[in-house]
């Protein structure tokens, strides 16, 4: 079967790659000019690298393995842990916190020369009973037995099947970047997040002496950026405790990203006829609950395994949607809400660690069709911390 992918991020890739592997002829058309490597580090959950194993992408030597989630109030004091390391006994697959750029190289050294095609921008779609294709801006197209729009939350695909609907915005946004990690900065192998009135501060090892971090506060979309992004966020957050002000201190405007929350209502079905959709371009949610890249994975396995041998492409394809917007839907909802983003302190402290663990580990097990179908043996993943 021959099938176009458009969009060649993390989903689109792996689609790709898992696509191949099972013997379809594979096509990724690209807008950008060359691999899209921006954005910082994200954290890989048992289900993203079950799925990156299942398709032959290592992650040895990159990232590294999250074994803690630490809460902690802006006045320093502990709310709660969730050891995640339970996540990754229970299912045979670990929690890697790794920079988005390795991924998409990984990913992309995978596919034979000319697969992806950069440089390539989807302006239309098009399908009869027996095919579907993509009009590029080039005036050029493409044709084969299914479309996969994997090109993101404003999707041309979806916008061709569905309208123009735009996102919705949450009220929130995250100014983010990449340090190196300091000698006294004890968070190997650790999640921090610190959060109070103002909103959220994020820390997480990314491995090879490197610290993502992130700051979320309230947002509009009419609000216009600040002079000085730093300046604003000392504001906000440098009454905090440590680690909150020795961060502020090391960030710099110019290497900050910034990235307001938006999401989709993530419908039953997402494509029509023998076009489907795939990650953001189905269901764009905001990162509060570190679930977007590995729900496209998802996406990407169970595709994947819906196109073998498939008789009835379309009724396939449409199986493959019910199937994931079941999960991705629990997925978005829950970061739709920014409850993550929310001082809540009482609340945190009523809830045992052993507790919120447990709870952890099964809303990762609900979230993926990978884990469903069982543990993973011998899954790669970045060394131990």
């Amino acid at each position: 079967m021959r099938v176009l992918v458009v969009g060649a991020g993390i989903g689109g890739l792996a689609a790709a790659v898992a696509l191949i592997d099972r013997g379809h002829d594979v096509e990724v058309v690209e807008r950008a000019e060359s691999p899209r490597e921006t954005g910082a580090a994200f954290i890989l959950w048992s289900g993203g690298t079950a799925v990156l194993h299942d398709i032959g992408i290592s992650l040895d030597g990159l990232g590294t393995r999250l074994e803690v989630l630490e809460n902690r109030g802006w006045d320093g004091r502990r709310l709660g842990r969730i050891r995640v390391g339970a996540a990754t006994r229970r299912f045979g697959s670990p929690q890697v916190c790794v920079r988005r750029r390795d991924v998409v190289r990984r990913l992309a050294a995978r596919l034979p020369d000319g697969v992806v095609q950069y440089g390539k921008k989807a302006v239309a779609v098009t399908q009869d009973g027996g095919g579907a294709g993509v009009r590029l801006e080039d005036g050029t197209s493409r044709t084969g037995d299914v479309v996969v729009g994997a090109d993101g939350g404003r999707s041309v695909v979806r916008r061709d099947l569905h309208g123009s609907a735009e996102p919705r915005a949450t009220g929130w946004v995250t100014w983010q970047g990449m340090l190196t990690a300091r000698a006294d900065a004890d968070i190997t192998g650790t999640g921090l997040f610190v959060v109070g009135p103002e909103g959220l501060v994020g820390m997480f090892d990314a491995g090879n002496h490197q610290v993502q971090w992130w700051f979320d506060h309230p947002w509009r979309p009419d609000e216009p950026r600040p002079r000085s992004v730093v300046a604003d966020l000392a504001g906000r957050f440098g009454h905090w405790a440590e680690p909150v002000p020795g961060l502020l201190a090391r960030v710099d405007d110019a290497t900050i990203g910034f990235y307001p929350h938006y999401g989709h209502d993530v419908a039953r079905e997402w494509g029509r006829g023998r076009v489907t959709l795939l990650g953001d371009a189905a269901h764009l949610m905001p990162p509060t609950a570190g679930q977007g890249a590995n729900q496209a994975l998802e996406d990407a396995w169970v595709l994947a395994r819906a196109l073998d041998h498939a008789q009835d492409v379309p009724a396939a394809l449409r199986d493959y949607e019910r199937r994931r917007a079941r999960r991705a839907r629990l997925a978005s909802r829950v970061a739709m809400r920014e409850r993550a983003n929310q001082y809540r302190p009482r609340q945190a402290r009523m809830l045992p660690d052993p507790v919120a663990t447990a709870l952890f580990v099964r809303w990762l097990g609900l979230l993926s069709d990978r884990l469903a179908a069982g543990p993973v043996d011998g899954a790669a993943g970045a060394s131990p911390a």
